[in-house]
């Protein structure tokens, strides 16, 4: 019988890593607080030294959408709503704000050591084991 991966690696050494990795991971990811800094007033494009707010950008988004509803084969229309839309979009994802809750450093070593520790006992159970005879 093989082990993890069809290696002759210890099958223990991948459910006990793959535990510490998911529960490490988990601990990790719950202790992310995500805010956005997104409103329709908020500035987040500059052009020709004019600031262009959220707002601004549904203004070609709304005149594109009428555009295709009067004639939906303008290309002009579809392209006005589609880069308004892929605008707002990349506006959103980058005011997205990332930061780690308050923890004592225990917690945060203990989250790092299962998380960086299962990583490391996952992949050195994929690794075939050699014996080696130091005769």
């Amino acid at each position: 019988m093989r082990g993890a991966g069809g290696t002759e690696g210890g099958t223990g050494h991948f459910f006990l890593g793959l535990l510490m990795m998911a529960g490490g991971g988990y601990l990790f990811l719950q202790n992310i607080q995500v805010s956005l800094g997104f409103g329709l007033g908020y500035q987040y494009f500059s052009a020709w030294g004019m600031g262009i707010t959220s707002g601004y950008v549904l203004f070609p988004f709304l005149f594109g959408v009428g555009m295709i509803f009067y004639n939906a084969s303008n290309i002009l229309g579809w392209l006005l709503a589609v880069v308004s839309l892929a605008m707002l979009a990349f506006g959103v994802i980058a005011q997205t704000r990332f930061h780690l809750h308050n923890m004592s450093a225990f917690e945060l070593l203990t989250i790092l050591v299962l998380l960086v520790g299962g990583i490391g006992l996952f992949l050195s159970s994929l690794r075939s084991r050699r014996s080696s005879s130091n005769g």
